[in-house]
């Protein structure tokens, strides 16, 4: 019998936790004769009704990520998988068997922030570098990651796969509450590579020119650990600039439909769902001209340099201006958002496990 195991810990972060919680229910549904084991904190797994699968066991793994413990403490329950799903680089080292690690992005080597510390940057390398020796599949999010992978680590001994994510029927059937007032929309964690601080001074150059506020949708935490000047630069705007904190899925979705605009001046993503999930409900999309983001958005966004202010302020007050534009890219939008699917991200994970079963 296939035992695969899903390292689970991170299932209720942004980005990877989305990834986990969109293709493991997939894989079980699809996988009866398989049995899986999910790994992580017990009492969150036991709120996705998928883990109570007649052919799902839960296994407790509570180590913190990128911690000595993790290593440590790795569950020997674990070791009756033939096949691991590491959603992320911080592998078991001591892992005995199949092994497929996802690569979402090369943040931890490239970012200003992550090379002013040594010790995570040393961390990262070896264990970028063991994920390259060691890894049987690595599952890359972007051409652009894997790019960056071949650029900062090198060619992987085992085989590759670039498995783009998805978007969920339901942000297709969102229905538009008009609200109370026109907003432009920032969906992210507050972080300095998500370059917040350009946007805020590109919105301050606009702001008497449009009647829309901003909303930021993101976690509270990147304050602690990220852009500490953001906070009090939203303050300052007054209630043109609002701070949501998170939302949950189905509030967010009405958030992104009743949005004149996403706008996304990123400097770094691996692949970056929110402009995918803004085509999905109809939101146009501003996004960077940089990383990923060409890549998942092609036709169907509107572009600006990131590190242009002026440019960024001009592309916002135009795309919630330009009618015609605005038509464009709904249509391209929902297009593209088709072709991204949860279904067909997790026939490419079927395929990589099927791989190691040959």
């Amino acid at each position: 019998m296939t035992v695969l195991a899903i390292d689970a810990r991170m299932i209720e972060s942004s980005g990877i936790g989305t990834i986990i919680a969109n293709v493991a229910p997939r894989l079980i549904a699809r996988n009866r004769g398989w049995k899986f084991q999910i790994a992580g904190d017990i009492e969150k797994l036991r709120r996705f009704p998928w883990t109570a699968a007649s052919n799902v066991q839960i296994v407790d793994y509570r180590a913190p990520i990128y911690s000595i413990r993790e290593q440590m403490v790795f569950p020997a329950a674990l070791r009756a998988s033939s096949i691991l799903w590491s959603p992320n680089y911080n592998i078991p080292l001591f892992w005995p068997g199949k092994l497929i690690v996802n690569i979402n992005d090369l943040a931890h080597l490239v970012l200003p922030e992550m090379r002013n510390s040594p010790a995570k940057q040393i961390y990262a390398r070896f264990m970028f570098g063991f994920v390259r020796r060691r890894a049987d599949v690595i599952a890359y999010i972007s051409r652009f990651s894997t790019d960056e992978f071949h650029r900062l680590v090198g060619r992987p001994r085992g085989s590759e796969a670039i498995i783009h994510c998805g978007v969920d029927d339901a942000w297709f059937d969102v229905a538009r509450v008009a609200p109370s007032h026109p907003y432009i929309l920032f969906v992210g964690n507050v972080k300095p590579h998500k370059n917040l601080s350009r946007l805020l001074d590109a919105f301050a150059a606009i702001q008497d020119e449009i009647p829309h506020n901003l909303l930021i949708v993101g976690r509270k935490g990147g304050f602690i650990t990220g852009d500490t000047a953001v906070q009090q630069r939203i303050e300052a705007f007054g209630g043109r600039v609002a701070f949501t904190g998170y939302v949950s899925d189905q509030e967010l979705r009405s958030i992104f439909a009743a949005a004149d605009a996403l706008v996304l001046p990123s400097l770094y993503e691996g692949f970056g769902l929110p402009p995918v999930e803004a085509m999905a409900a109809g939101c146009p999309a501003m996004v960077s001209r940089t990383a990923s983001l060409p890549e998942v958005c092609q036709d169907a966004a509107l572009y600006c340099d990131p590190l242009d202010v002026t440019d960024i302020a001009a592309k916002m007050k135009q795309i919630v201006t330009d009618d015609d534009l605005r038509r464009t890219l709904k249509m391209r939008g929902s297009a593209r958002a088709r072709e991204l699917s949860w279904e067909a991200t997790t026939d490419g994970y079927e395929r990589a496990i099927k791989s190691l079963l040959d």
